[in-house]
């Protein structure tokens, strides 16, 4: 069930109407109910697997939280890890590790294995994993209620991507009593509505240039491999950070906080600012559970700069089993050495120009942040490492084109966009860019809600326009990280 779908419109209208009509002894029922059917509109059978993760943490934490024994606790701990990434293993990377083995030896003797993806297996099961290490670390209290346990993990909201949500924010919420509130309503519409016109305004139609372009990538060369390049940025940024708003809104219409998993990584200065701002429920987690026990910089700058390629190493890996993935966290943990360790000589040299901290230089280290971070994205969309390198080597053809208004017009019409589509496009970036330009790391919402009355009302009627008259309705495609 999409939530870009009159289907999840109409389940949601009913869900709320009736969470508000129970008695608060019966909500979590209702929630997990509704949370179930919202995911087994995909497939039925992938219901158990996502049971069984959830039981073998719920009885793994309750077992760490009544042994007294360090070592004892350890062993249920490292027995609960072993069965939840076995089974993301198998489900999501088996086929990959087997195609490598093909790749590498004439005699390998499994020509293929084919599993399907469960959806959202590498979101539920990072929020499960991390609950139980909380548990062992005595951060929080194993949740002896089996039903808000399941919740916690199946909460329909943020299921399938995310944000990950933390033990101590979430699983507190479910005991708390939600009066409806029609100004918080209103206001988790409003997100919603945001969201809304991130996806499928934006993310869907530029959707169709990219794909256009990545998917015969050997066709294209020059200006359009820029411009798809540029736009997929757009679109995984809006496509992502769309579902996030939708998912706090739904979740804020209900009563339920979630956290704000992106703060205008477009704006970044720097690759390590950006990452402090794009997907932070990820970044954090890997923080505290990779980043951080593996030593983070309290061992000498050697390994903390190990510390970090191994971090965004895994980070590419949990992004997709294909080698394009692993390349493309390695690359940003290049970035994040390279940037900390020339930082101190970039320092002096804009301080002896006394550009630092001017907005000319601010500006120039958004363009450099945003251009790497566009270059990264190639691989991480490209089909194929071959076409990766295709892509990268053909970025700068027929440069001396550009400027013609001939080949600019045959790009422009050549992406499987025509001139009013592209217009409707490159506008609605516009509107998200200044919107969000506006606001600095607070998010749009936020900083618009802060506004007088004509702010609210004039920006609420341009999005609305845009959704109503540019949304992309007839093929509601589905959220790019559904597939992780």
């Amino acid at each position: 069930m999409l939530f870009n779908s009159f289907e999840f419109i109409v389940f949601f209208i009913i869900v709320t109407l009736f969470y508000f009509l129970l008695p608060h002894r019966a909500r979590w029922v209702l929630l997990l109910a509704a949370s179930c059917i919202f995911y087994m509109a995909w497939n039925p059978w992938l219901i158990i697997l996502i049971a069984f993760t959830i039981a073998v943490n719920y009885f793994a934490s309750i077992a760490i939280s009544v042994s007294r024994g360090k070592r004892r606790k350890k062993r249920y701990l490292i027995a609960a890890m072993v069965i939840n990434f076995s089974l993301l293993f198998v489900f999501k990377y088996l086929g990959f590790m087997n195609s490598t083995m093909l790749a590498l030896f004439d005699n390998w003797p499994v020509e293929a294995v084919n599993i399907i993806l469960p959806m959202g297996i590498s979101f539920y099961t990072f929020q499960a994993a991390a609950y139980t290490i909380d548990v062992y670390r005595g951060d929080i209290k194993a949740e002896r209620h089996f039903g808000i346990f399941m919740l916690f993990i199946m909460f329909f909201p943020q299921l399938v991507a995310g944000p990950i949500e933390r033990s101590k924010n979430l699983l507190p919420q479910f005991y708390e009593k939600h009066r409806f509130d029609f100004e918080r309503a209103v206001s988790g519409v409003r997100i919603m509505l945001w969201g809304f016109f991130k996806k499928i305004v934006i993310a869907d139609r530029v959707a169709i240039a990219v794909n256009t372009v990545f998917n015969s990538a050997g066709s294209y060369s020059g200006l359009y491999l820029v411009l798809a390049s540029v736009m997929f940025c757009f679109q995984i940024y809006c496509d992502f950070s769309g579902y996030s708003d939708i998912a706090r809104g739904c979740a804020r219409v209900l009563g339920f906080r979630l956290m704000d998993n992106f703060q205008n990584p477009y704006l970044a200065k720097s690759i390590k600012e950006y990452w402090r701002r794009w997907h932070i429920s990820l970044s954090t987690w890997f923080m505290d559970y990779i980043y951080i026990p593996l030593g983070g910089n309290r061992e000498g700058t050697a390994k903390k700069y190990r510390n970090l390629m191994i971090t965004f190493l895994v980070s590419g890996l949990w992004h997709g089993a294909n080698w394009t993935f692993v390349i493309w966290g390695a690359l940003h943990g290049f970035y994040q050495v390279l940037g900390q360790m020339t930082y101190g000589f970039r320092k002096k040299i804009k301080k002896a120009l006394h550009v630092d901290g001017t907005p000319v230089m601010n500006l120039i280290s958004m363009v450099i942040t945003f251009a790497l971070v566009a270059f990264g994205f190639i691989l991480f969309r490209a089909n194929t490492i071959s076409d990766a390198v295709y892509i990268i080597k053909n970025l700068t053809a027929d440069m001396d084109l550009w400027l013609t208004r001939q080949y600019f017009y045959e790009v422009i019409t050549g992406m499987g966009l025509n001139l009013f589509e592209m217009a409707v496009c490159l506008s609605a970036i516009l509107f998200l860019f200044i919107s969000e330009a506006l606001c600095g790391e607070r998010s749009v919402y936020d900083v618009v809600e802060s506004k007088n009355m004509a702010v609210r009302l004039i920006f609420y009627i341009v999005t609305a326009v845009f959704i109503l008259a540019a949304g992309v309705y007839y093929e509601a495609g589905a959220f790019i990280y559904f597939q992780f």
